[in-house]
């Protein structure tokens, strides 16, 4: 089995986000991270060189492969903002209706700016997807 290419380190996150060139992607990956913060309970740790995370769980697939993970975590892409939230509970669809504009992926939010987006209902997506996460994977 492979090993997770992207694993909890010792960095700094507060230089990670100070490192951030941009003026509004800076401020928007802040304001992401006391959400984060705020919705988790748990404070902000980088996963690998570029993702802040909070929580983690560990998971084992029916295939026999495990490891450690991030519960909720983002990174500040050239693209664009990727939050790492996971799918998969009820109030998924309804919330994602009135988060703002928005583009998904497999297991991504990505946003190109906090402008337009519903703080609220974001928290609450992490919020739902820490329970649906810690649901899955207990203990």
């Amino acid at each position: 089995m492979s090993e997770n290419k992207t694993k909890l380190t010792g960095q700094s996150v507060q230089s990670f986000l100070d490192a951030i060139e941009d003026a509004q992607r800076r401020a928007d990956c802040i304001t992401i991270s006391q959400v984060m913060q705020e919705a988790t309970g748990q404070p902000p740790q980088m996963w690998g060189e570029s993702i802040v995370g909070f929580g983690k769980y560990h998971y084992k697939y029916d295939s026999g492969r495990e490891g450690d993970s991030v519960l909720v975590g983002f990174s500040p892409r050239k693209q664009a903002l990727t939050l790492y939230i996971k799918a998969g509970f009820d109030e998924y669809d309804a919330l994602l209706s009135k988060l703002g504009k928005f583009k998904m992926g497999k297991g991504c939010l990505y946003l190109k700016t906090l402008v337009g987006i519903d703080l609220a209902t974001l928290k609450e997506m992490i919020q739902h997807s820490v329970a649906y996460v810690q649901e899955k994977y207990p203990g």
